[in-house]
């Protein structure tokens, strides 16, 4: 591959590709760049016949991506924000059409941003130690990369409201009960476990295994115009007052006031 990006790292072996975010020093945050990256990648990978599959991470074991670059969002309004959960949904949707079996290999914390990135990968793994969680209603926002739309079609309507709405994270043996990842294994063993599960599959019609995560992505009516109303109403919320109040909070390290306007 000869795109060269600059805040992942990309490793082929086996056709297997294992694309890590190598941002530890912010617990591995997604920001525009990381998107920038996460598209220019996929499409390569989506074009090399060499890769069968491929493994989504972060660098370390303490975040498999801590969320959005809550500095990025504080910036926001209304139609920027509009523009950048389009952006979000975009590369996630990219990520999701790739007709390839792609597995997130979670080790430690997925929120936000780095939660809705696992969602959009077919499969996920998570060690023991994995943190599953939703909190942006605490920032005065929501989810605004595809979590409103794939959260409740993976888990279900109610479990996803408790998701969203109460913003806790969920550790890794609730998130495998609710149906949220696939498989739980010992802390730092992930990817291994990931890429050994991608050999399986692997074995399988390269191409049925293409029109079957395709006819699976097809049983769901009104996809377009869900993820269209998701990005409006994250831009609405990047006009408002709480929304500045609570990432400003974030970054400054207190308790939100929020006045609902």
């Amino acid at each position: 591959m000869s795109y060269q990006p600059e805040t992942l790292l990309v490793d082929i072996q086996d056709r297997i590709a294992t694309v890590t975010i190598n941002r530890a020093e912010k617990l591995n945050a997604i920001n525009s760049r990381v998107l920038d990256d996460l598209r220019q990648v996929f499409e390569a990978l989506h074009e090399d016949d060499s890769v069968g599959g491929v493994v989504v991470t972060g660098t370390g074991t303490r975040a498999f991506a801590a969320g959005a670059d809550i500095a990025e969002l504080n910036n926001l309004r209304i139609k920027s924000g509009e523009r950048a959960s389009a952006k979000g949904q975009a590369v996630m949707s990219l990520i999701e059409s790739t007709g390839k079996p792609v597995i997130a290999a979670i080790e430690g914390y997925a929120l936000g941003g780095g939660c809705e990135l696992a969602l959009a990968c077919h499969l996920r793994v998570a060690s023991r130690t994995a943190r599953l969680g939703l909190p942006e209603l605490g920032l005065g926002l929501m989810p605004g990369y595809g979590g409103t739309q794939r959260l409740p079609r993976l888990i279900g309507k109610g479990r996803a409201l408790e998701m969203i709405l109460d913003g806790n994270p969920v550790d890794a043996e609730r998130a495998l009960d609710m149906g949220l990842v696939n498989k739980v294994v010992e802390e730092g063993k992930a990817v291994r476990t990931s890429r050994e599960w991608l050999q399986l599959i692997m074995k399988k019609a390269p191409i049925a295994i293409r029109l079957a995560i395709q006819s699976v992505h097809a049983a769901y009516p009104n996809r377009a115009q869900g993820f269209q109303d998701e990005a409006r109403l994250f831009g609405q919320l990047c006009g408002t007052d709480d929304a500045r109040e609570g990432t400003a909070a974030f970054l400054e390290k207190r308790k939100p006031g929020f006045h609902n306007r």
